[in-house]
């Protein structure tokens, strides 16, 4: 009698996929024949763990714990038993794997699936020449070059959902270099940007002479607004002086024609002529009122 020897094979493999993209996971090949179950088990990052599995000799699959509607057959299992995920998530990081049982064995087959995602790329200027480069919420985190070549500040800051943003910030304030330009380079792709720097010197003196002259204009405004309110002043007084003085004159020359009349020989045969004809029509009026 011979003994009955099985076989178990296990193969894991490491896959990369962009964010976006189609992903699909391949059992072992063995012929479908012979297989009697397969299953698929499916542990993702914060969440229980899922298991798809078909049985061939019923044509009858069972699903346990799986809730991703992106995860599903890429086909009728009977005639393939790969799996798919379409689109790629974020949220897709983590292993799945295979396992194929046949009269001759087991056989499993392993994913790690590494989701990829492309950074954001910046590059701008702040104070004192100093540029800084961005390359934002990356998975894997990027890495950043400058040209001209300089040792320059990085910092990783590390994001919940996996991703990593990557600065560098490079001081060029005593480098007499007209741009400059910032690689970032990534398993999905590499950007290159570049900036035009501003003379720093320059750019102080541009904006001291561009406050300086508002303030030169406010100081003739106000100057000019205390000349015009003194003069407005002075012509004032002057006008009211003016105005005045035709009564003064006027008071003083009454005394002295007052005195003229009363000194004057002529004002007083006047006065005497007038006071004659005065009485006499006094003395006619009487005499006919007697009569």
């Amino acid at each position: 009698m011979k003994s009955l020897t099985l076989t178990s094979v296990t193969v894991n493999t490491s896959l990369s996929v962009p964010v976006g993209m189609k992903a699909v996971l391949y059992c072992p090949h063995i012929p479908l024949t012979t297989v009697v179950l397969t299953t698929w088990e499916i542990v993702l990052r914060d969440k229980p763990s899922c298991t798809r599995a078909y049985r061939t000799d019923t044509n009858e699959t069972k699903e346990e714990n799986c809730t991703d509607k992106r995860i599903t057959w890429a086909s009728r299992p009977d005639e393939t038993l790969t799996l798919q995920i379409d689109p790629v998530d974020i949220t897709h990081d983590g292993y799945y794997g295979c396992q194929v049982v046949t009269p001759d064995g087991n056989f499993h087959h392993g994913y790690h699936l590494q989701v990829l995602v492309p950074p954001e790329v910046t590059l701008f200027q702040s104070k004192n020449r100093t540029v800084v480069c961005r390359a934002i919420a990356g998975k894997p985190a990027a890495q950043i070059s400058w040209t001209p070549q300089r040792a320059c500040e990085t910092k990783h800051e590390y994001w919940g959902n996996g991703t990593v943003t990557v600065q560098s910030t490079c001081p060029w304030e005593d480098h007499h270099v007209p741009s400059v330009s910032c690689t970032v380079s990534h398993v999905t792709s590499n950007k290159s940007l570049s900036l035009e720097l501003n003379q720093g010197a320059q750019t102080t003196t541009n904006l001291r002479i561009l406050y300086s002259i508002p303030c030169i204009f406010i100081v003739f405004a106000i100057g000019g607004s205390i000349w015009l309110l003194k003069n407005g002043g002075c012509r004032k007084g002057k006008l009211k002086k003016t105005e005045a003085n035709p009564s003064v004159e006027e008071d003083e020359m009454q005394p002295y024609a007052s005195y003229t009349e009363k000194n004057n020989p002529l004002y007083d045969t006047a006065n005497k002529v007038k006071m004659s004809r005065v009485l006499q029509s006094e003395v006619d009026g009487t005499g006919l009122n007697t009569l």
